[in-house]
């Protein structure tokens, strides 16, 4: 059985889905795009910053289910151009604790609400 996760603290999803589901031992973040959580808007254009902010908006999910980054075990990131792979890779390691989860990032042809990146997170509760 499943259980679905919700808080005000992050980015509202922007379509039919949860912001997260815990299945019991893990917790599945859906991907989360650069929007203020307050406004429901993209923040920015700079890719650090959208960057940075994703991880936030999951963070604050995560915190929801009492877990942190540091529970993340994988991380999918989805770019909409890989000439933002290194920008979008600085930012990461800023965010993320070591030791880094498992991640891989790929290129897509687009993404909600025009945003340049998302990003989806699957934490443990072991």
């Amino acid at each position: 059985m499943s259980s679905r996760i919700d808080t005000s603290d992050a980015a509202q999803p922007v379509a039919a889905y949860s912001q997260a589901v815990d299945s019991g031992h893990l917790v599945f973040v859906s991907g989360q795009i650069p929007l203020d959580p307050n406004s429901g808007n993209l923040i920015s254009d700079d890719m650090k910053v959208a960057t940075t902010q994703c991880i936030r908006n999951a963070e604050a999910i995560l915190r929801a289910t009492d877990l942190g980054l540091n529970n993340v075990v994988k991380v999918s990131v989805f770019l909409t151009a890989m000439d933002d792979y290194a920008d979008m890779d600085a930012a990461y390691r800023q965010a993320m604790p070591e030791p880094f989860p498992a991640r891989e990032a790929v290129a897509v042809e687009a993404l909600p609400k025009g945003a340049r990146v998302e990003i989806s997170m699957i934490a443990s509760k072991h």
